[in-house]
């Protein structure tokens, strides 16, 4: 009991913080998506460390381009005019790499080349694609869709989770997840999309609900595979929890697992249907 209401706790003022930062969005957003994407990157880069470095904090010199690298991309965000945003983002991405491969050279042969492509992975898997949900929220009617993002994504697992429970009988990544079920998926899908369409409707957002309805069920569906994606990366590397920074939920990684990938698909819908 007392670890649910810890958890409970812990999500309330998870919710709290990230509903007033995405209502006002602006620096308040930026601040706090550039904190986040510090600290996944942090949690992703001592997953990727053998367990007996683990407690080490220092980054060596390939992290620090890292998270120099992050910073570098939401100092970007903030200056550059919308719409021009994605372009420079993949400038940004190339120079990154650059200065990855130069390091990599000049230390030679200190790093393995898997330890540059780890850095260059964890900078697009936690900094850029956990960036679309600033992207999102600073488009045109930012302030609904950015909401969408979450429904997909939480609502999903949520929906997914009760379902599985009441119905679930078919496993969906046995040597994964034994405890996911085809059905669970299913149910976190139409739940995500009938969510959606409420929230359309309530808003009016676009020219019709449905729209509102297929962007979160596409959502919903990518959403479920960086669900996966985490916990395969943590089996891998033979962790329970990416972090202990939210009593209760783990990491930044374990709480946004799933809004990292939705994120940008909601983004990319939302530029083609409204």
């Amino acid at each position: 009991m007392a670890g649910f209401k810890v958890r409970a706790l812990s999500a309330v003022v998870l919710v709290a913080i990230l509903g007033t930062a995405l209502f006002f969005g602006g620096y308040y957003l930026w601040a706090l998506m550039l904190l986040s994407s510090l600290v996944g990157f942090f949690e992703f880069l001592r997953a990727m460390r053998e367990p007996s470095e683990r407690d080490n904090m220092k980054p060596d010199i390939l992290e620090a381009v890292g998270y120099a690298g992050v910073a570098a991309l939401y100092v970007i965000l903030l200056v550059v005019k919308p719409g021009n945003d994605l372009i420079v983002v993949f400038y940004a991405l190339v120079l990154l790499l650059i200065a990855l491969m130069i390091v990599y050279v000049l230390q030679f042969p200190r790093f393995p080349t898997s330890k540059m492509m780890q850095v260059f992975f964890g900078v697009i898997y936690v900094g850029i694609m956990l960036s679309f949900v600033y992207l999102t929220r600073m488009a045109d009617e930012g302030l609904k869709l950015v909401w969408l993002i979450f429904i997909a994504s939480w609502i999903c697992d949520t929906c997914a989770y009760l379902t599985g429970m009441l119905f679930g009988k078919h496993k969906l990544t046995p040597r994964l997840s034994p405890k996911k079920s085809v059905e669970g998926a299913i149910g976190g899908v139409a739940g995500a999309a009938a969510v959606g369409f409420l929230y359309g409707v309530i808003i009016s957002l676009g020219d019709a609900a449905w729209v509102s309805a297929v962007i979160c069920a596409a959502g919903a569906v990518i959403s479920q595979f960086g669900d996966l994606t985490a916990s395969a990366i943590k089996r891998n590397h033979d962790i329970k929890d990416y972090g202990k920074l939210i009593p209760g939920h783990g990491g930044i990684l374990d709480r946004f697992d799933s809004v990292i990938i939705t994120a940008p698909i909601v983004f990319i819908l939302a530029q083609v249907f409204i």
